[in-house]
């Protein structure tokens, strides 16, 4: 039989964390009164720590820095490609 994998909202998350700062819980008092996993509320914080407001953006959503890379590696891949086909047609037309 397989485990269905929970899923939990950003705000669910965020105010998780909010109650761990601010009632100064414990993770595993947490996993005893919401029934989530404390090694789950543990990456949660530390994500948020990280990342910021930025964190939890969503199933398969970049946040914004992510995205840059992504889009400057695509723009790198592209102007490589350019410069080959560049050199390529140099030494062809030095030829004729």
């Amino acid at each position: 039989m397989k485990k269905v994998r929970a899923v939990y909202s950003k705000e669910f998350k965020v105010s998780t964390i909010r109650m761990m700062e601010s009632k100064g819980m414990s993770a595993k008092e947490l996993e005893e009164s919401l029934g989530v996993p404390a090694h789950t509320i543990r990456q949660w914080r530390r994500q948020i720590t990280a990342e910021g407001p930025e964190s939890f953006t969503g199933k398969g959503r970049m946040n914004e820095k992510d995205a840059e890379i992504a889009r400057l590696r695509f723009e790198n891949r592209r102007l490589l490609a350019e410069r080959e086909i560049l050199k390529k047609a140099a030494v062809f037309f030095a030829q004729h």
